[in-house]
């Protein structure tokens, strides 16, 4: 019984390495030429810019509404396209350029509201979801909201 286990075990060996025939001569030319080219283009990624990261409105009156427009650059060597823009609260709201693609050396701007919620010394970051490199870039606004309500809320 044993032997005849070994022996199909060693008949299945030789069944499925001798299958192996050059596997070299079945490739092609012109697909080896294509996926190269594919795979160099592959390594060119848009590449985010800004001005400035991190914007400072000073000191601001309780639920006093405020922007400002950062201002980028696509400095990579690929088209740029955002696909999401997020705050770290409800309070903060960035307007960009969704799923549209900006070529390089162009720029584009993303206005990011804030609606003064909150009291003394805050900070909110905007996370940017993009197709570079890193994949996700941040910018930041700061500001010190004082004082109480303001009348009418």
């Amino acid at each position: 019984m044993k032997k005849g286990i070994l022996m199909i075990a060693a008949l299945g060996a030789m069944v499925f390495t001798s299958c192996k025939d050059d596997a070299s001569s079945k490739v092609k030319a012109e697909n080896v030429e294509t996926a190269a080219e594919r795979d160099a283009q592959a390594v060119y990624y848009p590449e985010m810019s800004f001005e400035v990261v991190e914007h400072d409105f000073g000191t601001i009156a309780k639920g006093t509404a405020v922007e400002h427009t950062f201002k980028f650059t696509n400095t990579g060597k690929a088209p740029l396209v955002i696909t999401n823009a997020s705050s770290s609260c409800g309070c903060t709201v960035p307007t960009y350029p969704k799923n549209e693609s900006i070529a390089p050396g162009e720029s584009g701007e993303m206005v990011v509201k804030f609606d003064g919620s909150g009291q003394g010394q805050t900070t909110k970051t905007v996370n940017i979801t993009a197709n570079t490199e890193k994949g996700t870039e941040q910018l930041r606004i700061k500001a010190f909201v004082e004082g109480g309500a303001t009348s009418g809320q």
